[in-house]
Order: C-alpha cells, then sequence, then structure tokens
C-alpha cells in the first residue's frame, strides 16, 4: 500500500532560504511504500533522509562524499530539514549514495502516476506518453573494447570508470557511460513520468519490458517509442494492459497520415525535456565514477524536476519554469 502525502501549492517552509523551501516542497511529495519489517535495531538514517541528501548534491553542485560531509558539518539547520539525528560518517554518505537508485525509481514512478491522475481529471483528454533513452558519458578516460573484455588496464591509463559501458547512437556515435531512460507527458507539457539508471549496453526494449511487469512503467492511452520497441516483446505485452504502442515500425507508408503527425512528437517532447532537465541542473555528464552514485544524482534530478514541475502545474503557471527554482536554491538566496 502507498502513503500518499499531501502536497500544496503555496510555499510551505517557515524558513526564508530558498534550498530550505525546496527541500521541504521535496518532502512533501515524497511517497512511503510499505516495506517488510527487518530483524534487529531500526536504522539511524532514513532512506529519506539520504535521498534528501542526493538532492542537495545535485541541487548545490557537491557531489563527492567529503564535501557533502563538511557541509553537513557547518550546517546545522541542513542537519535538522534533512532529518538526520547527527552527521553520519563520510564513509557511510559514500556507501548509502550508491543504494539509492531502487527508491529514486520507485519516487520518481509514483510521482508519475500522480501526474497523469491530475492532468488526465482537469483535461479529460487521452493520456499520449513518450519513451526513449539518453546516454550519459562516463567520468575519465575511455577503456576500449578489448582491453575490457580481457580485464586489462593500458599502462598510464588512470581513474577509470570500470563500471561503465559503451554503446553507440545514431547522432552520438559511440559513448562509454550509462543510460537513462525516460518516459515523459506529451500533452500539454513534457513531464517526467518513469525514469530508471541501466547499463549503456543493456537493451532498452527489454528494460521497458521489465518495469512494466513490474507496474513501473506508465501505461498510457497511446506510448511514443523508437523502433527498437517495435522488434522485441514489449508491444504486445503493453497492448495486453491496455496501451497502444506507436513506433517507426507501424507507420503507414503515405506521408500524410494522422499516425505520423503524432509520431513525430516524439523527438521534440523527449528532446525537449532532456535539454530542460540538463539546463536546470547542469548535468550532462556524469560527475562521479560508478552507476551507483551517478544513478542517484541523475535520479535525483529527475525527480526534484517533476516536484517542480507538479508545484507550477498547480498553480497554474508554466510548468517548465523549473530553472529558476534550482538556482535560487544553489545560491540559496533569501525569500
Amino acid at each position: 500500500m502507498i502513503k500518499l502525502g499531501l502536497m500544496c501549492c503555496v510555499n510551505c517552509s517557515d524558513s526564508s532560504d530558498a534550498l530550505f523551501s525546496l527541500i521541504q516542497e521535496i518532502k512533501l511529495g515524497y511517497q512511503e511504500t510499505e516495506k517488510p519489517i527487518k530483524r534487529g535495531r531500526k536504522p539511524d538514517f532514513s532512506e529519506l533522509s539520504f535521498l534528501l541528501l542526493a538532492v542537495v548534491a545535485v541541487v548545490t553542485k557537491t557531489f563527492s562524499d567529503s564535501e557533502l560531509h563538511r557541509l553537513l558539518q557547518k550546517d546545522a539547520p541542513l542537519i535538522s530539514i534533512l532529518g538526520f539525528p547527527r552527521v553520519p560518517h563520510r564513509t557511510w554518505i559514500l556507501r548509502r549514495l550508491k543504494t539509492l537508485i531502487p527508491i529514486a525509481e520507485e519516487q520518481i514512478s509514483l510521482t508519475g502516476k500522480r501526474i497523469l491522475a491530475e492532468v488526465s481529471t482537469a483535461g479529460n483528454l487521452s493520456q499520449v506518453s513518450a519513451l526513449d533513452g539518453r546516454m550519459y558519458e562516463a567520468l575519465g578516460p575511455k577503456w576500449h573494447k578489448a582491453d575490457r573484455q580481457a580485464n586489462l588496464i593500458p599502462h598510464r591509463l588512470r581513474n577509470v570508470d570500470r563500471e561503465s559501458s559503451w554503446s553507440k547512437s545514431g547522432y552520438r556515435g559511440w559513448v562509454q557511460g550509462y543510460r537513462l531512460m525516460v518516459q515523459t507527458l506529451v500533452f500539454p507539457a513534457p513531464a517526467p513520468l518513469f525514469a530508471v539508471w541501466r547499463e549503456n549496453s543493456a537493451n532498452e526494449a527489454k528494460i521497458a519490458l521489465e518495469e512494466l511487469e513490474k507496474g513501473t512503467l506508465q501505461v498510457t492511452d497511446a506510448l511514443l517509442a523508437d523502433q527498437v520497441f517495435g522488434k522485441e516483446d514489449f508491444v504486445p505485452e503493453y497492448e495486453k494492459q491496455g496501451g497502444w504502442v506507436l513506433t517507426r515500425l507501424q507507420l503507414p507508408k503515405q506521408n500524410r497520415s494522422w499516425k505520423r503527425d503524432l509520431y513525430d512528437y516524439r523527438r521534440e517532447t523527449m528532446e525537449l525535456l532532456f535539454q530542460r532537465i540538463i539546463q536546470a541542473f547542469d548535468l550532462k555528464k556524469c560527475c562521479v565514477k560508478g552507476k551507483g552514485k551517478n544513478g542517484t544524482f541523475i535520479l535525483a534530478s529527475v525527480w526534484v524536476y517533476q516536484i517542480c514541475w507538479l508545484k507550477n502545474y498547480r498553480a497554474q503557471k508554466n510548468p517548465a519554469i523549473v530553472k529558476e527554482q534550482i538556482e535560487n536554491a544553489r545560491l540559496r538566496l533569501k525569500l
């Protein structure tokens, strides 16, 4: 079961610090889920506290665990608003940040369900979404395929991200790094509904099929996707759950068709959403090494974008105006 927290359009923070105000909004958007009770002593630090710390990291561009540790040591009010009973040890910050990918993905999916519910209720329109992936280049030098297969790091090659992998796209060529898959709302404006962080070499259609079976991928009336999704078992399974998938393989041969007009929105909305998230947080490439921390930071930026988007939508403002809120929080302006 899911316990839905209340969210409001107004600033609910008592602080005049823009960073604290943003954290308050994120806390209101957090949705608790029932998890199996583990035996033993209750953990001192909650998952939410470390997830909020990841939010602070991407907003303030403080990605090092040692820098985050020093930040907490110097800012007692920040420790309190994050929900830490005390300052966690630096190595504990590093370990926990690596484990937050499933929690962040879950929160993004739950917030996506909330966005779909509110937008469909207001507009009473068919729900159309688009699905695509983006490669994030890994930090450090290139470790080429032959050396990877031999598990050999050449002489003088330092600081290699050994967890990264290679993949190729039509417009970026070969990229060593990781892959972010995002499902976005198409109408009335692009908004993240679902996101996962995976190996760069993973098959996107298989990832989508796994997430569909888990119930994290949103099922909309129509889903616009690349042709790779039309070659796997994803299309019939998505249709079984009440949705319709439109890929390039399903397009009619004639140039003028409503299906082609609809499909054109896929590239427009996906590229626009990726650029807005990148510009808001200035996260175009991986900022650290390893799948865990990079995934936590990138997914945290998507989650924050969702919360800010929904807040603007409820306030009947332009929902895409997110960068200004992030900049205010980064500079910790007085509201």
